[in-house]
């Protein structure tokens, strides 16, 4: 079955998107959360295979200055297949005209996105809700 590709979030089934981000697994974001991050952002990328979700990617964006890519994330029955890149290279693409595009990675999967173009930043830093969780995970260091 071809996938449909979509950036409306018209008929969005918020439950079925959080299931995708915890199946991913990229964390236990609440529909209510998502809908408000995903209606925030200027770029947005749906893909559904039989009328399933099966991937999705966001971009927050100004419109000049700096775009910033994240929750790209797939079903594990679609890793692996190319499907991400596709979804990165989309936001890329829509994110195209701003002096500088950023995407926040997990970590381990620098290597993949090295291949757009992506240089760690050496000025890069982040408050997290948690703290001691997002050090013990990789995303932030005491130096």
């Amino acid at each position: 079955m071809p996938l449909v590709w979509s950036s409306s979030i018209d008929n969005l089934d918020w439950t079925e998107l959080a299931a995708l981000y915890r199946a991913a697994p990229l964390g236990n974001k609440t529909p209510e959360g998502l809908r408000t991050a995903f209606t925030n952002s200027m770029f947005k990328c749906f893909v559904y295979e039989d009328d399933k979700l099966v991937g999705v990617g966001r971009a927050l964006a100004d419109g000049v200055d700096c775009s910033y890519i994240c929750d790209v994330a797939l079903l594990p029955s679609h890793q692996g297949l190319g499907l991400g890149k596709q979804i990165v290279a989309k936001l890329v693409s829509l994110s195209s005209g701003h002096k500088k595009i950023i995407l926040y990675a997990v970590p381990g999967k620098e290597p993949f996105y090295k291949k757009f173009g992506f240089k760690r930043m050496s000025t890069a830093m982040a408050i997290f809700e948690n703290q001691g969780e997002a050090q013990e995970r990789g995303y932030v260091n005491e130096t």
